[in-house]
């Protein structure tokens, strides 16, 4: 059997029915933390939505971990540090070490705010993955023979 894993998160509507956390003291709706639910060795993933003028309602920092927010939709803020970024549909924010930060969705957000927060650890990445391979003459499943 091949090393992958399949699961569903639902639609961007559906997010908000999602509850977790990394500790059920710390569960909330609108949270999902997909490596939970996978096999995964050097990344993690949640997918999380806040209603209009929801927030966190904490700051948190990490001393390994680099973390991705990926905003999907609606419109927010996150604070890092002492600086303020407005997100909305299209934002993408790396945040490294060390980073104090913490979020919320604006008042007048058209909808929720739903992003992807990508975790990963370890060694770093070189610029251009030195570990693949291709096969230009592998036929793709889909093309008629």
């Amino acid at each position: 059997m091949s090393d992958y894993q399949v699961t569903e998160i639902g639609g961007l509507d559906a997010w908000r029915d999602h509850f977790g956390g990394f500790a059920p003291s710390r569960s909330r709706d609108g949270r999902r933390v997909v490596d939970h639910e996978l096999t995964m060795q050097y990344i993690g993933m949640t997918a999380n939505a806040l209603q209009p003028g929801e927030q966190a309602g904490y700051w948190h920092t990490h001393d390994k971990i680099e973390e991705l927010y990926v905003f999907l939709e609606g419109r927010g803020q996150l604070a890092l540090d002492d600086d303020m970024v407005d997100v909305g549909p299209g934002t993408v924010v790396r945040v490294g070490q060390g980073v104090w930060r913490t979020w919320r969705a604006n008042p007048d957000s058209p909808g929720e705010l739903r992003w992807l927060c990508i975790r990963a650890g370890g060694e770093q990445l070189p610029h251009l993955p030195d570990d693949s391979s291709r096969d230009p003459d592998r036929p793709a499943p889909w093309v008629d023979a």
